[in-house]
């Protein structure tokens, strides 16, 4: 026994079959990935309500597996619900069918306009798909197939969930899936046919029901009636009797000068086609049982005036031409070109003719040579236009992107000061016409300031409008820099003969606006000051006392600002600086001694000792007494001076001077230099204070200058009367501040006198040569937050027309976007094309609004509670997927979408009743002829459906007699493009 049981223990073999297979770890990664998603076990959700599959919200989350090396991705879809109350249904839960299976039979969510196409198909609310991760993945042959579905069917018994498991089979582009439902018991195959030639059985009602039955019946045992819901869909295509009522807009007229200076102000709006392509109508059986109806090959009850249901959807057309989309992107596209105006123009007008464009004035000027013509005859856009045709001698005429007639519409628009239509002199006019009208307080205008582009009645915002239009319509980027030169001539002109610019605010550069608009801004002022030193030389200075000034007002003397360094308000007046008719000089030396100045007074605790040196200087610069104030110690009524205004700063300008002042470092000779750079102002309005009020010290300057720095209290003297004693502020005694040092070295100059803290002709210059050396793509950047401001308005102004409630809010998230993108100096195109197109979208949303308006006869209509309907129809089919039709085909907008059908059919059967029929399969054509022909005055008011959607469902005992009764239901649709079956097919598995 030893010895035979010796190679027993010595020779064996082992078998390890706990190794797992890689069609086992596919199936253990799907139940790991189920019960990560917590789906395992029995699935519970409240019944449907009706609609919910459209207006509910659907979310869906992804993972990835891989059966060896091939992937797939795994979804769940779901709709999100609100959870169930468990509480008494532990009991029921053995009996109770998986909430799939109850779904099937569900008749609330036929045909919903919006969800996935297994939701239209079975009507499930819940599902996961296990598809190929890459898109040109396909699993085509049929052992693959059924590996994936065996696969299914075996993680679903493993895990016991009772979510539908698909598998994508095929082609994508066919969405074939194949899939199982697995409950206690009882089990639901998800099978599908998708076929490219329809059998003619098929075609109709009783074919389809004929397939349902061989499927699902059982011999021996009697059918239930089968419930059904038939859709059938009519597509509308001809609106030849509705004309589209846009019309594109002349171009000939544009060019011809036919525009007007109104054209040039506005954007143009709305498609130039037809935004609608098509409408669709779905008449509706919802609930039928089988035998109410006959639909056979040679008899149909489907008449789709008598559906109880009706609703309808519109196709938009594929990127309809819309005139203010075109404006946006032709001049979006600008600001991606990169050669300069004289690249486009050829040699510049400021260079060609060196020494006769040297001086513009000396080229105007020859223009009154042959007779002398008084100044209120001349226009400006006039002269300068003569003068260009003189520059441009050596240019043909032909060679002008512009012809004149255009050029001129343009110029006037933008400078109607230039128009000789008032009596008086064009000096006068252009006194006026600088923007001295207060802005208008409401939303729209105010919107520059978010976009920072200009007021919409601005100089710079109608330049914009005028390049968008000459962009679009005259010449492209060479009108562009055409009218970009003519422009900076104008300019010019008006520079050096001091005429005002139009359509400008008074006063220093807004920094809320773009920067073009802050150069002509800057422009403006220098005009403003050169003019008022030109008028002071020749003795004829305006009057001198500023607007709003009282007899007791001068800098701070409200004692309201918040910041007591820049109380300084009314009282400075760069047009009277004069108080005789001497010149103003230029620069002034510091080191230079003015006569009677004496030695700097105003030293804190030497006061007295100024004032007997200065008591004999004359008062100058003097504007008026300020009130009952008087100097401390001479007891003189203190005199508000005439004094500078400061210098003002565009933003690039404010960039660079911070830029210094960073420079300068944190040390303490940095800090004193930055200081003193800062304190210009101050000590120039110091010197002309103490030139107005000889013998002053520094607190009767800080009186006026800052009283809030001048601290006053009663307090009762020796004799026991009450006394006001003032002193300065803590900070105005600390040693060495730079008041008291920016005191002790001003003098007693009058603003006159002193050097300028703004040189006008530098700074004009300086915007000249600016604008001048400006690129079309350049200048297309400055304006296009203008361009988008406007293209706002325009949307805004169209959409309170129609009002449309997705329309306010995409136009309040362009808003929200514009302020945030244009904000930056160069905001990224990416972000500037999701904005146009964004107000693309707006645009086309308005013009199929007045487009269905238009097809309904909106405003056609007398009784005002139709048109509200009507109305509020036409909106919802701008909004929702699909739009029920209240009254089906008897409603008001029923009869009129009827009438539409029935005015395409005439048109097209008056020619041929064959062609009549539009494009189907060969077998639907035979069918139609037929239901013609046996239903006349009926179905010929329709054109044959494109396409037909068919549910049936029913209960019975699969598969046998003693089986339990379980829900079947199969979907079929036919369209002119394929034929698919989508069956769901439940069975008792319980003995089987």
């Amino acid at each position: 026994m030893a010895a035979d049981s010796e190679p027993e223990s010595e020779v064996f073999e082992i078998t390890d079959f706990t190794t797992a297979s890689e069609w086992e770890r596919f199936i253990s990664k799907i139940e790991e990935v189920l019960n990560d998603w917590k789906l395992i076990g029995i699935s519970s959700g409240k019944p449907l309500e009706k609609g919910v599959y459209t207006t509910g919200v659907w979310e869906e989350k992804s993972d990835e597996i891989s059966f060896a090396d091939f992937k797939f991705s795994i979804t769940h879809h779901f709709l999100v619900q609100e959870p169930s109350d468990k509480d008494g249904k532990e009991e029921p839960v053995e009996d109770a069918l998986p909430l799939p299976m109850q779904d099937l039979l569900c008749m609330n969510n036929d045909f919903p306009p919006r969800a996935h196409c297994l939701v239209r198909w079975y009507g499930l609310r819940e599902f996961v798909v296990i598809a190929p991760a890459a898109n040109n993945d396909a699993v085509l042959s049929e052992s693959k197939c059924n590996l994936l579905l065996s696969s299914v069917s075996i993680t679903l018994g493993n895990t016991g969930c009772q979510v539908p498991l698909f598998v994508q089979i095929h082609h994508k582009w066919r969405r074939m899936y194949v899939g199982e439902c697995q409950g206690p018991g009882v089990r639901t195959d998800f099978e599908m046919v998708h076929l490219r030639k329809v059998p003619n059985q098929y075609t109709h009602l009783s074919g389809l029901l004929d397939i349902f039955k061989s499927k699902i019946g059982c011999p021996l045992t009697p059918l239930l009636p089968v419930s059904m819901a038939i859709r059938l869909t009519y597509v509308l295509q001809d609106w030849q009797q509705y004309f589209w009522p846009q019309q594109p807009p002349d171009i000939d007229a544009l060019v011809g000068g036919e525009v007007g200076g109104l054209e040039f102000g506005k954007l143009p709006f709305g498609a130039c086609e037809d935004p609608i392509s098509e409408l669709h109508l779905a008449t509706t059986w919802p609930h039928l049982t089988e035998g109410i109806i006959v639909d056979n090959d040679v008899y149909s009850d489907l008449d789709p005036i008598q559906a109880p249901q009706w609703s309808v959807r519109v196709r938009k057309a594929d990127n309809p031409q819309c005139l203010l989309g075109d404006f946006l992107t032709e001049f979006f596209k600008l600001c991606r070109r990169k050669e300069s105006t004289d690249e486009i123009l050829g040699r510049s007008a400021f260079e060609e003719e060196g020494k006769e464009v040297a001086d513009i004035t000396h080229a105007l000027s020859k223009l009154t040579e042959p007779a002398p013509v008084p100044i209120h005859k001349l226009s400006v856009t006039n002269m300068v236009h003569s003068a260009k045709k003189k520059i441009r001698k050596h240019r043909g005429v032909d060679e002008s992107p512009l012809n004149n007639e255009v050029l001129n519409t343009i110029l006037l628009f933008l400078f109607p000061d230039a128009a000789d239509k008032l009596a008086d002199g064009f000096e006068s006019r252009t006194s006026t016409s600088a923007g001295n009208n207060p802005p208008p307080e409401n939303e729209d205008y105010n919107l520059f300031s978010q976009f920072k582009s200009a007021p919409s009645d601005s100089l710079t915002y109608k330049l914009a409008l005028c390049l968008c239009m000459i962009n679009f319509y005259h010449g492209g980027v060479k009108g562009v820099a055409h009218l970009w030169q003519e422009f900076v001539l104008e300019m010019r002109y008006r520079w050096e003969n001091n005429y005002l610019i139009p359509g400008l605010a008074n006063g220093p550069p807004d920094l809320r606006c773009c920067l073009l608009h802050q150069k002509l801004q800057m422009l403006n002022c220098c005009i403003e000051r050169k003019k008022a030193r030109d008028e002071g030389k020749r003795g004829s200075m305006p009057d001198r006392s500023p607007g709003g000034t009282s007899g007791d007002t001068g800098k701070g003397a409200d004692h309201s600002g918040d910041n007591p360094d820049k109380e300084k308000e009314v009282g400075k007046s760069w047009e009277s600086w004069s108080d005789s008719e001497e010149e103003f000089f230029e620069c002034l030396s510091d080191t230079e001694d003015l006569k009677g100045n004496g030695q700097e007074n105003g030293k804190k605790g030497g006061a007295k000792e100024g004032n007997k040196e200065s008591v004999n200087l004359k008062p100058e610069g003097r504007l008026h007494p300020h009130g009952k104030l008087t100097l401390l110690h001479p007891g003189e009524p203190l005199y508000i001076p005439i004094t500078q205004e400061p210098a003002p700063m565009t933003e690039d300008l404010l960039e660079e001077q911070s830029e210094v002042l960073a420079k300068l470092g944190t040390s303490a000779e940095g800090a004193h230099l930055r200081a003193r750079m800062q304190s210009a102002c101050l000590l120039s309005d110091m010197e002309s204070f103490k030139a107005a009020n000889p013998g002053c010290c520094l607190e009767d300057f800080v009186r006026w200058y800052s009283p809030r720095d001048y601290i006053e209290e009663e307090v009762v003297d020796e004799k026991g009367n009450i006394v006001i004693k003032g002193e300065l502020s803590a900070r105005m005694k600390i040693p060495s501040n730079m008041w008291v040092e920016a005191w002790e070295t001003a003098k007693p100059v009058p603003a006159r006198r002193q050097k300028r803290l703004f040189d006008d002709t530098r700074e004009a210059e300086k915007v000249l040569h600016y604008l001048a050396v400006q690129k079309p793509a350049d200048l297309a950047r400055h304006l296009l937050p203008c361009i988008i401001h406007a293209a706002v308005l325009k949307v805004k102004e169209e959409e309170a027309l129609e009002d449309i409630s997705s329309v306010k809010k995409i136009i309040k998230q362009i808003i929200s976007h514009s302020s945030k993108v244009l904000r930056f100096p160069n905001p990224e195109d990416k972000k500037l094309e999701e904005i146009i197109a964004q107000i693309m979208s707006v645009e086309a949303i308005i013009a199929r609004a007045r487009s269905l308006k238009a097809k309904f006869g909106v405003e056609k209509c007398e009784n005002e509670e139709e048109k509200e309907d009507l109305q509020r129809f036409v909106n919802c089919l701008l909004e929702q997927p699909e739009v029920s039709v209240i009254g089906a085909g008897r409603g008001p907008a029923g009869s009129i979408i009827h009438k539409l059908f029935v005015n395409a059919q005439r048109l097209t059967e008056s020619s041929d009743e064959v062609s009549a029929v539009p494009p189907l399969e060969e077998e639907l054509r035979s069918v139609s002829s037929e239901e013609r022909r046996l239903n006349t005055g009926t179905v010929s008011d329709f054109p044959p459906p494109t396409g037909r959607e068919v549910i049936l469902r029913t209960t019975v005992p699969r598969p046998a007699t003693y089986s339990k009764p379980l829900p079947q239901r199969m979907y079929s649709v036919l369209t002119k493009e394929d034929f698919r079956l989508a069956g769901a097919f439940s069975a008792d598995t319980t003995f089987f």
